[in-house]
Formats: structure tokens, C-alpha cells, sequence
């Protein structure tokens, strides 16, 4: 078995090594990017909602950088909803202010009762560019 390829971005490591996972895995042209949240740099919960999904956001937009992708190479999101009835209009504001233009990436939305503190999750899988 080849050994992963994995993606970090710059200093956030340690997170990632205490809770022993990669921020994403290159796997030939494709990139699978683990679980996104809103987290500050200690790793607790933003507690304000729109708040922690830009920064969801942000964190994914830097694994995605250290991979040498943008948005624009986001083939499949999956989001994590807390309470979707409550949060998909500003959930749905952040996306679209960073997805780009269409065509859009597929999208997944799922309502969950636990989020380890958290109230918005986002993952994807991007197609990594030839130069990458």
C-alpha cells in the first residue's frame, strides 16, 4: 500500500495531530478534504453562527491553498447542519459569496444533533489542477 499523501495548512498541525487526522489527502487528480469548522486558532467554537461559518469557510479556502486548488476546483461539497431550518440562509450567503460561478459543485446538505461543539461542518473533494 503507498503511504498517503497528506495536506496541512500552515500552522494549524497541531489540531490535527491531537485529534490524529489529516486536513486532506491527495489521491491521484483528487483531493479529500476532511471536515471543516468554525474554529479560532486554539481550536474552540466561534460562538457567533455566521461568524463560524466564514470561518469554516476561511479554514477550508487555506487546506485547499496548501493544496495548490481554489474553490473554483471544488467538485462535491457535503455540509453539516445543527439546526438547517434556522441556519441555511446564512450557511447559504457564505457559500455563495465563495463558490464561484456556475457551474456550481454538487452539494449535499445534512441535519445532525452533534457537531463536537460546533454548529456547521463543511467537507469536500476538489480536482486538483495539472500544476498542483
Amino acid at each position: 500500500m503507498t503511504k498517503r499523501d497528506a495536506i496541512f495548512p500552515a500552522g494549524r498541525q497541531a489540531l490535527y495531530e491531537i485529534n490524529r487526522y489529516s486536513a486532506a489527502i491527495r489521491s491521484g487528480d483528487l483531493l479529500f478534504v476532511s471536515g471543516q469548522v468554525g474554529s479560532r486558532e486554539d481550536g474552540s467554537p466561534e460562538p457567533v453562527f455566521e461568524q463560524q461559518v466564514q470561518l469554516a469557510f476561511d479554514n477550508l479556502a487555506a487546506v485547499l491553498t496548501a493544496a495548490g486548488c481554489t474553490f473554483d476546483d471544488v467538485v462535491d461539497v457535503t455540509t453539516f447542519h445543527t439546526d438547517p431550518a434556522t441556519q441555511f440562509a446564512a450557511v447559504n450567503a457564505v457559500r455563495l459569496a465563495v463558490i464561484g460561478e456556475p457551474p456550481y459543485p454538487n452539494w449535499t446538505a445534512v441535519g445532525v444533533n452533534w457537531l463536537a461543539g460546533f454548529d456547521f461542518e463543511i467537507k469536500v473533494i476538489a480536482r486538483l489542477p495539472a500544476s498542483a
